[in-house]
């Protein structure tokens, strides 16, 4: 019980990871370890992963999953982040479809700014009809259109969506659900 393993190492390096020159202007370091303003705080974490509400303007409710230690390729990610990866986009976008009235939840990889690899970060999005018919159209061209309007959500609605995900997600992770 008291072994150290490999995955307990990395996560006792995380902060440190971040906290490197090579990562001194992360976004998503500097949300993950309060850096930056993160409306509605850590969600949750496991694995080697964590959770939080997006802080751009794709809707309340939209989730990001993102490795905790700085990561900018899949490729990066060990053995043990590969093998939670999977359970949690589908744990996370469960959780998302019941924060709105979501007509289907959009699963996306994002790993660029100013086109510069950086911290990847899936987004996980529940899309609602009256979203797709307030901009006209759907996918990809949906998410631009969002980033365009550039309309982030009410802070109270992050607040709470992050809330209600918290829960949802602890009380999936609990003993009594396995």
């Amino acid at each position: 019980m008291g072994r150290e393993t490999k995955e307990t190492r990395e996560t006792k390096n995380t902060l440190a990871a971040c906290d490197t020159a090579r990562v001194d202007t992360c976004f998503a370091c500097d949300l993950t370890h309060g850096r930056q303003p993160l409306p509605g705080g850590l969600i949750h974490r496991s694995g080697g992963w964590v959770v939080e509400h997006c802080v751009g303007p794709l809707g309340a409710g939209t989730l990001i999953v993102k490795p905790e230690r700085h990561v900018t390729a899949v490729a990066e990610l060990t053995e043990e982040e590969a093998e939670q990866l999977g359970p949690l986009l589908r744990t996370t976008s469960y959780v998302a479809s019941q924060l709105v009235e979501a007509d289907q939840v959009y699963n996306c990889l994002w790993s660029h700014s100013g086109a510069v690899p950086v911290h990847i970060h899936y987004v996980i999005q529940p899309v609602t009809k009256q979203q797709m018919a307030e901009y006209g159209v759907y996918g990809p061209d949906l998410q631009a259109a969002m980033f365009a309007a550039d309309t982030p959500p009410d802070v109270r609605e992050v607040e709470v969506a992050a809330e209600t995900a918290r829960s949802l997600l602890a009380a999936m992770e609990s003993p009594d659900r396995r």
